[in-house]
Order: structure tokens, then C-alpha cells, then sequence
């Protein structure tokens, strides 16, 4: 069987199921088979290349994955943030690209301190923090995750990527690493924020993403109070918070963080333009 042919028959079924990148994940399924990149993929493809069955057999069984919505990522057990190659699957929150603006702002923070000590609330993957502990020299990063389900994956990658500097803790974010109270210079978190009730539109997030990860409470803000809280119990004096959110509650987060107490409350614009992440000092 023509490879082409099978990538071009799946790019148009994708489609059909309101798949935006229909080729480029007909492609990468392929390569994940084939043990190809998307461009060895595409160089196959040009030169006529046939498959076996049986390879063709598999193909055809990550694509009905596909079509049913399943994220590529599940399907390929890889999501890639910055410069890591992540494990993930189902029970942990795939890592998004706009988060990776807010590793940078964590970064850019981190960067600017001799020595400093970061923590990561609700780690999922370890995405945040094993960019901060793998880019910036000298940095102790410091990562907690409760989700059982989330914790096969962040160990795996943890062992992949951390060295002495970074440490996983299994538990509550409300609660974690006393022994850093006033000690720590940086906490960031990608927390839950979406309400209860706002079903999220793509299949890929609501049908698969867990929910754990996704809803923050009647207002989407339960957790961020936490967080609030925990950056205030851990941070020196002049420690800075960086923390994600919706793009329709920067105000509101800012807000939240002005009453807990926090000074120098700002808010960013992602690459797109639109609210992402507010960061504060104690």
C-alpha cells in the first residue's frame, strides 16, 4: 500500500471530524510507526513509498484513535515543551504551548538570582519545572503533583530529565515542603481555572484531559486561592509568583492576589495577545 494514499485518505477523515491539523497528524501517526519523522514521513511519501499490511494494519488503528478525537499525544506517548520530550498519556494534563510562555516568565525571573530555590504547584507532567531545573544553572526546583494517575507519567520524566536539582514530591500543594517556608525565591503554578460548568469545546480536552486538571471550582478560582496562599507561606520577602490562567481572568486573578496581600500584581500577553499569566512579589 502507498503510504501517500494512506496519509491522504486520513487527512481528509480527520478533517471531517473538525481536526485542524489533519495532515500533520496523519503524518506524525505514521512516523510514530514507521519510526520516521514527519520529514523522513514526507520524503517517503514523495518517492512513492509502499508499507507492509502490517504496518499499514497499525497505522489504520492510531487513525480510528485519531478520528475518535483521542490527542495525538496519547496516541504517541510524547508531548514536546520547550526542549524536553515529555511521557505523557491518559491521567495527565498534556502540556500546552502557551504554557511555555509562562516557563519563560518563570525563567526570565530565575535567571536574574544567584542560587535560587523555585517550586512548581501541580506539577501534572513536570513540564514547568524540568524546563526551569534543565535552563537555568544553579536552580533548585522543587515540584508537587497529588493525581496518582498523573504521577506514572511526571516520575518517568523526572528521571529522564532532572538531576540533583530538582525533587518530586507526591502530595497536596496546600501542604507542601514546609521545610522551604520563607526560603523559596519563585513559585509558579499552571493550576486548575476553568468553572464547573464551562464545558471545554474541543473533545480533546473535555473527553480526555482529566478533570482534575481542568475545573477550579463554581468560578474557576478555588485552586488559585491555594496557590495564592502557598506562594505566601513559601516565598522570601520579595519572592515573585508567576501563575497561569484563562484568558478572560487576568483581572480577576490580579485582584486576588492585590487582597491576599501581593504587591507589583502585573499581567502578561501570550504570543497571541491575550491574558496568560499575571506574576506578583510578596
Amino acid at each position: 500500500m502507498l503510504l501517500g494514499d494512506i496519509i491522504g485518505h486520513a487527512a481528509k477523515q480527520f478533517e471531517k471530524v473538525g481536526i485542524d491539523s489533519a495532515v500533520a497528524d496523519a503524518e506524525l501517526l505514521a512516523g510514530h510507526v514507521l519510526g520516521l519523522s514527519r520529514g523522513g514521513v514526507q520524503a517517503a511519501c514523495i518517492s512513492g513509498v509502499e508499507i507492509s499490511t502490517e504496518e499499514a494494519d497499525q497505522i489504520f488503528i492510531n487513525y480510528g484513535r485519531r478520528q475518535a478525537r483521542e490527542p495525538l499525544q496519547h496516541i504517541t506517548g510524547v508531548a514536546y515543551f520547550r526542549n524536553l520530550e515529555l511521557n505523557v498519556g491518559s491521567g495527565v494534563f498534556i502540556p500546552r504551548p502557551e504554557t511555555e510562555f509562562v516557563a519563560q516568565l518563570a525563567i526570565n525571573e530565575l535567571l536574574e538570582l544567584d542560587s535560587p530555590i523555585a517550586v512548581d504547584l501541580g506539577t501534572g507532567s513536570g513540564a514547568i519545572a524540568l524546563a526551569m531545573a534543565t535552563e537555568v544553572a544553579g536552580c533548585k526546583v522543587f515540584a508537587v503533583e497529588k493525581s496518582p494517575e498523573a504521577l506514572v507519567y511526571t516520575q518517568k520524566n523526572f528521571e529522564k530529565y532532572a538531576g540533583s536539582n530538582a525533587q518530586l514530591a507526591d502530595g497536596d500543594l496546600s501542604n507542601c515542603f514546609p521545610e522551604l517556608n520563607e526560603k523559596v525565591s519563585l513559585v509558579v503554578s499552571n493550576p486548575p481555572y476553568i468553572p464547573e460548568q464551562a464545558i471545554p469545546r474541543d473533545p480533546e480536552v473535555r473527553l480526555f484531559d482529566p478533570a482534575q486538571a481542568l475545573y477550579g471550582g463554581a468560578d474557576g478560582m478555588s485552586v488559585m486561592h491555594k496557590v495564592s496562599a502557598t506562594a505566601r507561606r513559601l516565598l522570601v520577602p520579595g519572592g515573585r509568583l508567576v501563575v497561569e490562567h484563562a484568558d478572560s481572568q487576568g483581572l480577576q486573578v490580579c485582584q486576588l492576589l492585590l487582597a491576599d496581600g501581593f504587591s507589583q500584581v502585573q499581567s502578561h500577553q501570550d504570543l497571541t495577545g491575550r491574558d496568560r499569566a499575571v506574576t506578583a512579589t510578596k
